[in-house]
C-alpha cells in the first residue's frame, strides 16, 4: 500500500488570524515535493498544522493521510502513522544525551505500547539501528554523545533532524526551511542525507524560499504558496522560474 497525505482545502487561522485560506496539496511515498513561496505566505503554517501543533486552528479542509482524516489527532498520533517534521529552529535540551532522546523517540514510534525501557524495542535491536543510521548518513558516532543540540552549529542541528528522520523511518517526512543558516558545505551535508533516506517508501515535502537546495535534492514537483494559497505547480522548472525571475513573477499572475 502507497501512503498517500492529502491536504484538502485547509482554512487554518493563528491567534485569530487567518493563515491559509484554501490550500490543497498531496504527497504520496516516494515522491518529493518543493513548497516555495516569499516570506508569509503560509508555508511554515501549512507544515505545523500538518503536524498537529495546538496553536493552530483548522477552520476548515481536512489533513488526510492514507484515507483517514487525523484533523484531530495529536502531533505524537501522528508521528506513530507515519508522518515526521523536521523543525527550522530545532530547539536545544540542555542535559538530555541525544542516544537517550534517540532511545525514546524510537520506542515511541516502534515498541507496541509507544513507551521506552520495559515493554519496548530491546535495547540491543535500537542501537543496532542507531549504527545502521549513522553508518547511513556516514555520522561519527561520538556525536550522539552529546546533549540535543547543545553548542551545535546550523549545520550540526540539521544533522540531528535527519538523523531523527532516520531512526523513525516515517512515511512522509515535511522539512520546514531545512536549509535556513546552512553555509554550502553544511548544505550538502543535509542535502545528501535526504537523498540517501529518499526512496520507495518515503515521501519528502522540502519548504523552502530559495532554489539553492533544490540543486542538490531534485523534486519531482514544486508547489507555490502565495497569501494562504498553492497558486502555480509544475515540476522542477518552475523553481529554475523562481530563481530566474523571483516572486514578482508570481504576485503579478497569482
Amino acid at each position: 500500500m502507497v501512503y498517500e497525505l492529502e491536504v484538502k482545502d485547509l482554512h487554518v487561522s493563528v491567534d485569530g488570524k487567518q493563515i491559509l485560506k484554501g490550500v490543497n496539496f498531496k504527497v504520496k511515498q516516494g515522491e518529493i515535493h518543493a513548497i516555495m513561496g516569499p516570506n508569509g505566505s503560509g508555508k511554515s503554517t501549512l507544515a505545523y498544522t500538518i503536524m498537529g501543533h495546538p496553536r493552530y486552528k483548522i477552520n476548515n479542509g481536512e489533513i488526510i493521510l492514507n484515507g483517514e482524516s487525523i484533523g484531530g489527532l495529536t502531533a505524537d498520533k501522528r508521528a506513530r502513522k507515519g508522518l515526521f517534521l523536521a523543525f527550522q529552529y530545532p530547539v536545544t535540551v540542555s542535559g538530555v544525551n541525544l542516544t537517550s532522546f534517540l532511545r525514546s523517540s524510537y520506542d515511541s514510534i516502534h515498541s507496541p505500547n509507544g513507551t521506552p525501557g520495559k515493554g519496548g524495542v530491546p535495547f540491543i535491536q535500537f542501537k543496532r539501528t542507531l549504527d545502521q543510521k549513522l553508518n547511513l548518513l556516514q555520522i561519527d558516532p561520538s556525536f550522539t554523545s552529546r546533549y540535543l543540540n547543545e553548542g551545535f552549529s546550523g549545520g550540526e542541528k540539521k544533522k540531528c533532524e535527519i538523523l531523527q528522520m532516520a531512526m523513525l523511518e516515517p512515511r512522509i517526512a515535511v522539512l520546514d526551511e531545512t536549509d535556513t543558516g546552512l553555509d554550502i558545505d553544511a548544505l550538502k551535508v543535509v542535502a545528501e542525507g535526504v537523498n540517501k533516506l529518499a526512496g520507495p517508501d518515503l515521501g519528502v515535502a522540502i519548504i523552502t524560499h530559495y532554489q539553492r537546495i533544490l540543486r542538490y535534492i531534485s523534486p519531482q514537483f514544486v508547489h507555490v504558496m502565495f497569501e494562504g494559497k498553492i497558486v502555480h505547480s509544475g515540476g522542477k522548472e518552475l523553481a529554475d522560474q523562481l530563481e530566474e525571475k523571483g516572486y514578482g513573477w508570481i504576485k503579478g499572475g497569482a
